[in-house]
């Protein structure tokens, strides 16, 4: 399936009040409940695999265990450090620590977390220097398992790092950090968010997401 149609595939129903809850974590979450979780109506989790191009969650095996037990659409994704190693590399190191992808129906594309960072907002790139770095990962985890990544990021950051730039609006799904009562404005041409994170707190563990249709829309996002 060509990439646009798995996005529009992905968002189509955004106009429904179709809903489906998540979450997403890493080590500092501790125990997770998954089995809780999937009762209480969740049915996707996105987990820490890796950040920059050293570094394994060391949760992320039990997490992944964890939730393909409990029934969990699951995927991993990857903290962006683009003060360091390039685009590229990063997404080689995600997808060789859990960040793959296969046609399972389970499994989620990975996600590229990039947003504020610990040594500086912009890990001190201008925003064309940003965007090629985003694009180095993009293209190289889409060379890696034929999908496109799920990219997560605030309306904020997107804006003033990458300059608004649409680039990737056609054929990365986009995750839409904000913690209020609404989505709020959609950043980089997307027409709207895939998946919404309202919240950093979740009953289970981790943080609040919301996928922005219904579970056969999540299926088919997993699906590609």
């Amino acid at each position: 399936m060509k990439a646009f149609t798995v996005l529009a595939a992905a968002l189509h129903i955004a106009a429904s009040s179709a809903a489906v809850p998540g979450f997403d974590i890493s080590h500092y979450q501790g125990t997770v409940n998954f089995a809780a979780a999937y009762s209480s109506g969740a049915r996707f989790v996105i987990i820490k695999a890796t950040e920059g191009s050293t570094y394994t969650d060391p949760k992320f095996s039990d997490n992944y265990v964890g939730a393909t037990n409990a029934g969990l659409i699951r995927g991993g994704y990857h903290f962006a450090r683009p003060d360091g190693a390039s685009g590229s590399a990063q997404a080689q190191f995600f997808h060789s620590h859990g960040g793959g992808w296969s046609a399972d129906g389970r499994t989620l594309p990975g996600m590229l977390d990039i947003e504020y960072g610990p040594t500086s907002t912009c890990y001190g790139l201008s925003t064309t220097a940003m965007v090629n770095w985003i694009t180095d990962f993009v293209n190289e985890y889409h060379s890696l398992t034929g999908r496109y990544p799920l990219i997560y990021t605030t309306n904020d950051w997107w804006r003033t790092c990458t300059g608004n730039t649409s680039k990737f609006s056609t054929t990365c799904p986009l995750v839409l950090a904000r913690y209020a009562s609404s989505v709020g404005t959609i950043p980089g041409g997307w027409p709207y968010q895939t998946i919404w994170q309202s919240s950093d707190s979740y009953t289970y563990g981790g943080d609040s997401d919301t996928f922005n249709g219904d579970l056969a829309g999540l299926k088919r996002l997993a699906s590609g």
